[in-house]
């Protein structure tokens, strides 16, 4: 079985209710603008991070919008500076690739390697959006499935963190 089919057999077996809706490939938040309207949810901008000597891995959920800056993430966490983590550790650990970076890969990280980072204005959240692995698909959870059911089901807690808005973007 494939990544993205183990993602939703554990959503079902989960007992969780989603949607999912196809698309073209999406490999920037540009690109999910219209699945955000269409699905009508947020879908979190997911950055795979780590301090240059590899000691951390942090997966970063962010609002499509947040101005994000290594240096507040890092400073917040206690942890060196943080830069994009490489693609072999992405493909190791949550068993995904750059552009379909997820939440959903958590599954896959039994070793609990990744530390997860929430942007604190997607808890309350009512609909939020996942690539299932694959850039060319979205599904869709309550906010509180995903917090509450999925994370916890993963073993990997969320920290929140703070971030800001740029002035004049919007999805």
């Amino acid at each position: 079985m494939d990544e993205k089919a183990q993602i939703y057999a554990r959503l079902t077996a989960l007992g969780l209710r989603y949607e999912r809706a196809g698309h073209a490939r999406a490999e920037t938040m540009e690109d999910l603008a219209g699945v955000m309207r269409l699905l009508d949810c947020v879908i979190p901008k997911n950055l795979f991070l780590t301090p240059r000597n590899q000691s951390a891995f942090y997966l970063c959920l962010t609002m499509p919008n947040a101005a994000f800056r290594t240096a507040d993430i890092s400073k917040q966490i206690g942890s060196a500076r943080l830069s994009f983590g490489p693609e072999d550790r992405l493909m190791q650990y949550l068993r995904t690739y750059p552009g379909a970076i997820s939440p959903m890969g958590l599954i896959f990280d039994e070793p609990r390697a990744v530390n997860l980072l929430v942007d604190e204005r997607l808890f309350p959240l009512p609909r939020l959006g996942f690539h299932p692995n694959d850039n060319r698909e979205t599904l869709v959870l309550s906010g509180r499935d995903f917090f509450e059911v999925f994370l916890s089901s993963t073993g990997h807690a969320p920290r929140g963190v703070i971030l800001s808005n740029p002035p004049n973007l919007q999805f």
